[in-house]
């Protein structure tokens, strides 16, 4: 094969920067590109007769259906699959309970006798021999619930008796309320961050030998604990909008009461460290503008999705006038890969081929120290758009395989824009994996009864996810941040409490 023509795209002088095993697999890559390419020439699809298209057409939707309804929801290739189960898992050494979990306390049990043995051998009185045999498992301590009964005292004169001063309560995030602190948090966070409903946590509570609290008063709590922590709610907005690269997406949510509008939307936007939710009534693009306006937003990261489009319109306008960097639209490649996926039941051969410059190019992604690794992924996108065009006017535009070329193909500036910069990201999964708590939530508890729990909803999930984010413990943070809070320290949000737990370890 001609390297003249093999490597065209990429200038002869960056060649001479690859080691020759980068060199192998490259080859290797476009000599497989190219028998694809092959293989699906004009002539092949030109086999298709125009008068099966409609009966076609009708076939696939049904395929699709049924896929739908009955296949199964994960993308991942079925070779894949095969190819992970043959695969034999290595052997790992069975760790004790207490190396895998060093830091949790130890209790040693000793385990003796009451009277001591006789020998079998010689009938005689045996003594303990100082020896053990040691073992170790994991127990647990089942929840135990108390009341605490505060006496706050009271001091008097004894010269004068003119005062009588009383000693002050010990701060809490409601005064007078039924419930501890660490009550409250227990609830928030155990429908926030464990997605279990207060209803349930009331049963669970019965079953521990405490029945008869009302929920009302339990959800109560986590509106007092939202209140209470909303300064930091809004720090995160700050951490957000600050960034340069921000991802975005929306949720339906459901307003059960409490508002003329019962269809909702829980909107999320996040960075790297940082996730903020919002609930609002529309699905307007100007709640994202709202956002992105008083924003250090460069680009945009979403779905393909009117309402962000609309957004990054507007706050241009206004940039352009202050003479601001502009926002740009960059769209999730996995939205695109997927549109072939859905098509891969009706369209094996063709789909397949969209899917195969898609692996190439994840598989890339993930080699950071890949030299010219966007000049390659730049190859494979080139090859998909020429192929997409050939193969565009040979189908019906109602199919799914076509839906997915135009989809890619409308969409390509946007798509392929991650090739410029390697700190845009090529998809959008982050934002979508931080919407699945919600929505896995949304299914438990249904949706909110009043506007106030939309609020509480945004702030509390906020924080939660947040903290998962950070790789930190979202109990231990709302412990130590309820407790600044109360010590009137500075306030601090998940990604500047893990760097300040980062600093003590160093």
């Amino acid at each position: 094969m001609n390297q003249q023509i093999l490597f065209k795209t990429i200038p002869e002088e960056k060649l001479d920067l690859l080691t020759k095993e980068e060199l192998k697999i490259l080859l290797k890559g476009e000599q497989d590109l190219t028998r694809q390419l092959q293989n699906y020439t004009r002539e092949l699809l030109a086999e298709l007769l125009r008068s099966e298209q409609k009966s076609f057409l009708i076939e696939e939707q049904t395929i699709n259906i049924k896929h739908r309804l009955f296949g199964k929801s994960s993308e991942k290739s079925d070779r894949k699959r095969s190819i992970e189960k043959e695969k034999k898992a290595p052997k790992k050494r069975v760790l004790l309970p207490s190396q895998r979990y060093p830091n949790i306390d130890i209790i040693e049990k000793d385990v003796e006798l009451d009277a001591m043995p006789s020998c079998p051998c010689c009938e005689a009185k045996m003594q303990d021999s100082g020896l053990s045999e040691d073992s170790e498992y994991l127990t647990v301590i089942p929840k135990k619930y108390y009341v605490v009964k505060q006496k706050r005292h009271k001091y008097r004169c004894s010269k004068c008796h003119g005062a009588l001063i009383t000693a002050p309560a010990i701060p809490r995030i409601k005064q007078g309320s039924s419930y501890s602190d660490e009550m409250t948090l227990d609830v928030a966070l155990t429908k926030y961050c464990d997605l279990i409903p207060v209803e349930r946590y009331v049963q669970m509570a019965a079953r521990s030998g405490i029945e008869g609290v009302p929920a009302n008063t339990l959800i109560q709590g986590t509106h007092n604990l939202a209140d209470f922590l909303e300064d930091v709610y809004k720090n995160i907005k700050e951490e957000v909008i600050s960034s340069k690269v921000l991802h975005a997406d929306e949720t339906p949510h459901k307003m059960l009461e409490g508002d003329k509008k019962s269809n909702w939307y829980l909107w999320g936007f996040s960075t790297e460290s940082a996730a903020y939710f919002d609930a609002k009534d529309t699905r307007s693009g100007s709640v994202a503008s709202d956002l992105l306006k008083d924003s250090r937003c460069e680009f945009l990261v979403s779905d393909v999705f009117s309402g962000y489009k609309r957004a990054v319109t507007d706050c241009n306008v206004e940039r352009r006038e202050k003479s601001l960097p502009l926002i740009r639209n960059i769209y999730c490649n996995a939205h695109a890969r997927r549109k072939f996926k859905e098509s891969e039941q009706s369209f094996e051969f063709e789909s397949k081929f969209f899917l195969w410059c898609y692996k190439k190019i994840y598989y890339l992604e993930k080699r950071k120290d890949f030299k010219n690794r966007r000049e390659w992924q730049g190859l494979y996108y080139r090859a998909m758009e020429r192929f997409a065009l050939e193969i565009r006017s040979s189908y019906s535009k109602k199919s799914s395989l076509i839906k997915g070329v135009d989809y890619f193909l409308k969409n390509y500036d946007e798509l392929t824009y991650f090739l410029k910069r390697e700190d845009i990201p090529i998809d959008n999964n982050s934002q979508e994996r931080l919407m699945r708590s919600p929505v896995i939530g949304r299914k438990t508890w249904y949706g909110t009864h009043s506007r106030r729990g939309a609020k509480t909803h945004s702030i509390l999930f906020s924080l939660v996810e947040s903290c998962k984010l950070n790789k930190i413990n979202p109990r231990e943070y709302f412990k130590e941040i309820v407790h600044a809070i109360h010590q009137k320290q500075t306030i601090f949000t998940p990604s500047k409490y893990a760097d300040l737990k980062e600093a003590e370890t160093a």
